[in-house]
């Protein structure tokens, strides 16, 4: 599985419809947030965008038009989902086929070589949203990915539970990947046999837990990302008194004696944290929202990075775009959009070349 960072062909995205996740006026927000992340992406990439149907695709490219963002490198697929999440139940891709070692791979020579597509297990996170659950199958509704080959693992995974640094470690925590509701058969030493096999990865480095209010059990992309081979983004909470404090300080200690594939250390650089940010969403149990500057998305020529409203935005952009000089950090504010529980990173998948 290469860096988020290593060139890509595109990125996958879904159009936000669900009113449900967004109700009210958020919905429309939210859109605003989409048209603002393609107007970041498309001028240095594809942008692969889902959209329920003909009349939805035509009113995004009216919306497009009407910022003046050109739609010359945007792809519509005409794939209905329930929601946004594709980082979690879309492809993840790898680069180079790796020799059938017992893999559940379709073999077509007519296919590319170069580039396949895993696809994993996605249950809701857990079981916790049987309709959610469902866009497991949209993967199987493209055209599009017919024309990889394609590996089926056979087990629960989410994309954003995830992130590598392209040489062969992998970051996730034990909250998520160890849980019962995932894969309660599995021990630790056979989930990374898995991610040994489909993923190329030599190395995993288990954090402990995730942040408050996240519904996706840890999903390490809201805490802990690779910025570089062997540097390290991770977010860190300054209020004592915060439930977060404890969490991330763990995790903290955890990386600083951590090292890579090739026994190294890391360069490990403190991320804040956003504070409590809300309203949060009651019906789901919460007094706040997974807000986090860690769920950022590194594109060909930005990164995306959400922001929200507080003080900390500004330190949290500064940080960024010292951890990648050589691209345009584009702060959004995300506020609407972490009300569905989940930010830039959880609604992207990225496309290597």
């Amino acid at each position: 599985m290469p860096a988020e960072w290593e060139t890509h062909e595109a990125t996958w995205l879904t159009w936000p419809t669900n009113k449900i996740t967004w109700p009210g006026t958020l919905l429309k927000r939210v859109e605003e947030i989409y048209l603002e992340m393609m107007r970041g992406l498309l001028p240095g990439e594809k942008v692969q965008l889902l959209v329920d149907d003909v009349k939805t695709g035509k009113r995004v490219l009216g919306l497009l038009a009407a910022k003046k963002i050109p739609s010359t490198n945007l792809i519509l697929h005409e794939i209905k989902t329930v929601d946004v999440w594709i980082r979690d139940y879309g492809p993840i891709f790898v680069k180079k086929r790796i020799e059938d070692r017992g893999l559940r791979i379709e073999k077509n020579p007519k296919k590319y070589s170069e580039i396949a597509f895993t696809k994993w297990i996605f249950n809701g996170w857990g079981g916790k949203y049987a309709d959610l659950a469902r866009d497991t199958k949209v993967v199987d509704k493209s055209r599009y990915l017919k024309n990889f080959n394609r590996f089926d693992p056979g087990i629960i995974m989410e994309g954003g539970s995830i992130d590598v640094n392209g040489l062969g470690t992998l970051l996730t925590t034990e909250q998520c990947l160890l849980n019962k509701n995932r894969n309660p058969k599995l021990s630790r030493r056979q989930i990374e046999k898995y991610l040994k096999l489909y993923l190329g990865i030599k190395k995993t480095i288990w954090l402990k837990e995730g942040i408050e209010a996240d519904d996706t059990d840890g999903h390490v992309d809201d805490i802990t990302r690779f910025a570089g081979p062997r540097t390290i983004l991770t977010a860190v909470e300054c209020d004592p008194l915060d439930k977060n404090h404890a969490y991330l300080e763990e995790n903290l200690h955890l990386l600083k004696a951590s090292t890579d594939q090739d026994g190294k250390k890391f360069n490990i650089i403190e991320l804040p944290m956003p504070g409590i940010v809300g309203p949060a969403r009651t019906d789901a149990g919460h007094h706040r929202l997974p807000a986090s500057y860690a769920n950022f998305y590194i594109g060909n020529h930005a990164v995306l990075v959400p922001i929200y409203s507080h003080r900390n935005d500004k330190t949290a952009l500064k940080i960024i775009r010292k951890a990648f000089p050589a691209k345009k950090v584009i702060g959004i504010e995300c506020s609407a959009l972490v009300y569905g529980l989940g930010s830039i990173h959880c609604v992207t998948q990225q496309q290597p070349r």
